[in-house]
């Protein structure tokens, strides 16, 4: 988290079901586009899958022009951040004058804001045991608009669930890199950049899976390899479960 963040859990409670939160963003406020400049911004791989398609790039081609690789609060395993312009405000290559160049595909982080969302790492499946709390940047003005929201009305306006879905499959894969599963080799092991691909570099991956010897390896059932042709999704879902069966051995590619 950013040192000029602060969580608010709604009065020192996590924020249920049925709490309301005051925020609005939109021209009008005084601060709108400020937190789009100098942001310290995480990407998720499904992140990466909406922009790269949005853009008409490849994976590899938006790692490398918009984005940062970098070891941050995880040791054993790389962050993908989001790379600001070389600008003294250090703006989002994406902000424009007419406002945000990807809305509708923008990450996570911008969509959710002011909700700060934290899963239970030890639970899994649709009923994973989610948490939300209030963040506050010390100059958003957003907090004193007076539009008040749920969790499920911002979930709605903010078209969170799809999002969600696929960051609850990451968790379960970030919690093992969180566990150094290279062994004494460490970040060096010539597996953490197979494990990189297969979550975040779609086009490389998919390569991978269709033009080597993947799919005589790996019982991989009919219906899913076609579902792994079509979409990127998919693919990516696969790419998850390839990596738990490497690092863990846990399950087949059913």
């Amino acid at each position: 988290m950013s040192p000029r963040t602060s969580l608010d859990y709604h009065g020192g409670r996590i924020l249920g079901p049925s709490d309301r939160f005051r925020f609005g963003c939109h021209p009008g406020v005084a601060c709108f586009t400020r937190c789009c400049r100098d942001a310290d911004m995480y990407l998720y791989p499904y992140d990466i899958i909406r922009m790269k398609r949005h853009l008409g790039m490849t994976s590899e081609e938006f790692l490398n022009t918009h984005s940062v690789v970098a070891i941050r609060d995880n040791p054993h395993f790389p962050h993908v951040m989001l790379k600001m312009s070389d600008a003294a405000d250090r703006a989002c290559r994406f902000l424009t004058a007419d406002g945000c160049q990807i809305y509708p595909h923008r990450p996570y982080a911008c969509r959710a804001y002011p909700l700060e969302r934290a899963v239970a790492r030890q639970s899994r499946g649709p009923n994973r045991t989610a948490y939300y709390g209030i963040a506050r940047h010390v100059y958003c003005q957003g907090h004193a608009e007076q539009t008040t929201w749920t969790i499920a009305d911002w979930s709605d306006d903010q078209d969170l669930a799809d999002y969600e879905a696929m960051n609850d499959q990451w968790v379960d894969v970030d919690s093992i890199f969180r566990t150094n599963p290279w062994g004494d080799q460490g970040i060096r092991s010539p597996a953490l950049p197979m494990a990189f691909m297969a979550c975040y570099n779609m086009d490389k991956f998919r390569q991978f899976v269709f033009e080597s010897s993947f799919l005589t390896r790996l019982a991989v059932p009919a219906p899913r390899i076609e579902a792994v042709r079509a979409t990127d999704e998919a693919l990516m879902l696969l790419g998850f479960d390839w990596v738990r069966r490497m690092l863990r051995n846990e399950g087949p590619l059913a």
